[in-house]
């Protein structure tokens, strides 16, 4: 698919999004490593994964206004505060108000998940069954190299100067509620006017719509980590010279970050011709038992070597599986409840976080080995339910049209 052929709503998601995802991934890989100076890895692991289940009910609250509401008019409410939180971050910073920075933060996230599942509704709303899986691997290629641009400006500024790190995070982050307000086309919703129990009730049947749709729940439930690996590669990862540059375990977590990327970015479309060979289940399948090797490893590894050689596996995992399983998941929505779908579809970016905050705690009471162990296990498991959730949704389909 050629960009002109791109619907205009598509466009301004795809690049709105390219920019606010390198601002969050400037910033989100090293937020564990700023508490944990702040204060301590038990505080810091405590409020990160509060932060998650904050985030995720707010994120559903985001799906259904994004169903009854201007999808707009939300994002462009929720990307304006989360300027405005940043600016706070950044001042807090300067002055060295680290529990001003905390309450910010916390602002930061209820807004942008209350935002996030207006932008994944208006992607499905502008694409057909045809062109959707196109459409999600340039998606994906943008996202990627948004993680390249963010995850480089923050590795490298983090060390050198965080406050100037904040301050181009501002600027970026403010321009996004103008560029949805000038380009973004608005979409009228319906609302009825409710007592405030009936909204309530009304939000959890949404819900209970989508939990009752067992095999897209399946699809949902994915895990993966993170921050456990940037605090372990901190501590222990033993810094390496090359003249007069040195790599200390901060830049070791932005290289391999880098290197996914950027094989990303190289590979995507060349890697989605040769999958098309072969049909989607075995690509899912190939491309998730890829990435749990890979990231299995990581978890414990601390040799340069190691650690971008199983970040290479464990790309190519991420470039088989990651398009056919967005494709998945969008078929799976009802038209009329994609908002309230994306959302709840978000449980599988708020898993991940709670298990990426989470392992912070239970690092500090495994070794890295029994770690390497346990992600292994629960990322197969999450495997396991993506790849069954996807093919009895298939079976049921096909039983359906059968009878």
């Amino acid at each position: 698919m050629k960009w002109k052929d791109i619907p205009k709503p598509i466009k301004v998601r795809l690049v709105t999004s390219f920019f606010n995802r390198s601002v969050s991934f400037a910033i989100m890989p090293f937020m564990a490593l700023l508490f944990v100076k702040a204060f301590n890895e038990w505080i810091a692991g405590v409020f990160l994964v509060s932060l998650v289940c904050l985030g995720y009910v707010i994120g559903l609250i985001g799906g259904y206004l994004a169903d009854k509401f201007s999808r707009k008019r939300l994002l462009v409410l929720t990307a304006s505060l989360t300027a405005s939180m940043f600016l706070v971050m950044t001042l807090s910073l300067q002055f060295d108000q680290m529990i001003v920075f905390m309450i910010a933060y916390t602002i930061f996230t209820v807004t942008n998940n209350l935002g996030r599942p207006a932008m994944s509704a208006i992607i499905i709303d502008a694409t057909t069954p045809e062109n959707r899986k196109a459409v999600y691997a340039l998606d994906y290629w943008l996202i990627n190299l948004s993680i390249t641009i963010g995850t480089a400006l923050g590795g490298w500024l983090y060390v050198s100067n965080q406050l100037l790190l904040f301050w181009i995070l501002t600027f970026t982050s403010s321009m996004l509620p103008i560029a949805y307000a000038i380009f973004l086309e608005d979409t009228k919703q319906t609302w009825t006017s409710q007592k405030l129990k009936l909204v309530f009730v009304d939000v959890f049947q949404s819900y209970q719509i989508a939990w009752r749709d067992r095999p897209f729940v399946k699809v949902v439930f994915q895990f993966s980590m993170g921050s456990y690996v940037a605090v372990r590669l901190a501590d222990s990862f033993e810094p390496l010279s090359f003249e007069d540059w040195t790599i200390n375990g901060v830049r070791m977590m932005s290289l391999i970050q880098i290197e996914n990327t950027l094989i990303v970015v190289a590979l995507t479309f060349f890697i989605q011709r040769l999958a098309s060979r072969f049909s989607n289940k075995y690509t899912l399948l190939g491309g998730l038992a890829l990435y749990t090797i890979g990231y299995a490893v990581i978890t414990s590894a601390n040799s340069m070597m190691l650690l971008l050689g199983f970040m290479l596996i464990a790309t190519f995992g991420e470039l088989l599986y990651s398009p056919v399983l967005n494709t998945e998941k969008a078929n799976m929505m009802p038209e009329d409840r994609r908002g309230a779908y994306s959302a709840f579809a978000g449980t599988s970016f708020a898993g991940a976080d709670f298990l990426s905050r989470s392992t912070i705690l239970i690092g500090s009471l495994l070794t890295p080995f029994m770690m390497s162990v346990y992600i292994g296990l629960l990322v197969s498991f999450g495997c396991f339910l993506v790849f069954s959730g996807i093919y009895v949704k298939e079976k049921l389909v096909l039983r359906r049209a059968a009878s």
